[in-house]
């Protein structure tokens, strides 16, 4: 499986986001994306449109993934923030799970404090609020934090950082539960968001995090989870070092199916000794070196990889182009948007893509310009395939559109493989 080292080479003067060295090796180049969640309104499909490198590099001291910071994040996360985590039902099911599970296992009441970094519009501190848990939300997006004050879940609109935590948490209680789901890896500033963490975590609090695991992406060819608002893409390993550079110990570690696989870490102070050291932890981290992911040839052919994936999904669309069918899309999901786009796919090749979200009906996707429609589009346009672009939550899509059997319709994922699902 190795390539010849030059297929990845390339100079660089960025700089790892955690220990500093000298970036000189390029994971892969998907090369140039508008943001994945800057959809079009029909006035703005005329204007010029600004596309940013989507390029990723690998540490070779403490393997980071990383992208250089070519969109700001104050940019990308901005009052017009197009993505509510409650359109999905499996997500709402998930975090529900979640706060069941913290709750039998740390016994959170009416005397704890909950906060959560990222909190969107209280998609899951909702379900702590319905418990009588004292719950925080921090937030930057002003849209999604007025839908969850609406919910009765005090949100602070801010990005969380060191100084944040810093000026916040020294007149409020410090978390007991301080938690995070697909917040550390949009983060720029790595060091100074988990610098965060510890200052506002409490002296025998717990802090879990969620993130999609860099393992499975490489092993499954999860390219299309490379977008802007990801800046890093994390192991076990990593985060571990990345934490105890703030004297936080990870002591527990979870694997979870969520965004086609990904980890759930448990951490604590280094000072606190009421917590012992899951022997998940190692066992987890040994399998992560056994498989190489200390080692620069782990990464090595990941963009041939996403170029066979690229051409598999090319060709297919093109066959039914010349055969006249009609293929559709499920899901303006930011991962779609990559896909999309690095295939160069536009609307005479996918006709339309359907949402739940009415934020992002009646948008276009960027870059490819591509319509994004009421669910109720598929049933009125009957497509020959629905190409399912969350292929994370196919379950859940292929059940709620179970009726496209009914013309003979069919489901396609591209990821890892192209797949017509019956």
């Amino acid at each position: 499986m190795n390539v010849p080292t030059a297929h990845i080479a390339s100079a660089s003067s960025a700089q790892c986001r955690h220990c500093h060295a000298l970036l000189t090796h390029q994971f892969i180049d998907l090369v140039h994306s508008p943001p994945s969640n800057s959809f079009l309104t029909r006035e703005q499909l005329n204007e010029s449109e600004t596309f940013f490198p989507l390029k990723l590099y690998v540490c070779e001291r403490c393997w980071l993934v990383q992208i250089d910071e070519y969109k700001k994040a104050q940019e990308i996360f901005s009052d017009s923030y197009i993505y509510f985590s409650s359109y999905s039902t499996s997500w709402l099911q998930h975090c529900k799970r979640y706060v069941e599970m913290m709750i039998e296992r740390f016994a959170y009441g009416s005397h704890s404090q909950v906060v959560e970094i990222a909190s969107n519009d209280g998609y899951l501190l909702q379900y702590f609020h319905e418990r009588g848990v004292p719950t925080l939300g921090i937030e930057p997006t002003a849209n999604t934090a007025e839908a969850a004050q609406a919910k009765g879940i005090e949100t602070i609109c801010e990005f969380f950082g060191a100084d944040f935590a810093k000026r916040t948490f020294a007149e409020r209680p410090k978390a007991d539960l301080l938690l995070g789901n697909n917040v550390l890896a949009h983060v720029p500033d790595i060091n100074d968001f988990v610098q965060g963490l510890a200052i506002a975590l409490a002296p025998e609090g717990v802090v879990t995090m969620e993130f999609p695991h860099l393992m499975q992406l490489v092993e499954h060819r999860q390219f299309d989870t490379i977008y802007h608002e990801h800046f890093s893409y994390l192991s076990l390993t990593t985060v571990r070092t990345i934490f105890a550079a703030q004297d936080l110990e990870v002591f527990d570690v979870e694997e979870i199916s969520t965004h086609g696989g990904s980890l759930r870490i448990f951490a604590k102070h280094r000072s606190d000794a009421s917590k012992i050291v899951s022997p998940r932890v190692l066992e987890l981290l040994r399998r992560e070196q056994e498989r190489g992911m200390e080692k620069l040839v782990y990464y090595q052919d990941f963009q041939e990889a996403a170029n066979a994936v690229k051409n598999d999904f090319v060709v297919f669309l093109i066959e039914q182009k010349r055969l006249g069918k009609k293929v559709a899309a499920y899901g303006a999901a930011a991962k779609g948007n990559t896909l999309l786009n690095y295939c160069g796919v536009k609307p005479d090749l996918l006709h339309f893509v359907a949402d739940a979200s009415p934020h992002k009906q009646e948008k276009f996707l960027p870059g490819t310009h591509i319509e994004v429609a009421a669910i109720e589009k598929i049933a009125m346009e009957k497509p020959d395939y629905v190409v399912i672009l969350p292929w994370n939550i196919r379950e859940e899509i292929m059940q709620q559109l179970i009726y496209i059997k009914e013309w003979g319709g069919q489901f396609v994922i591209a990821i890892p493989r192209l797949q017509i699902l019956s």
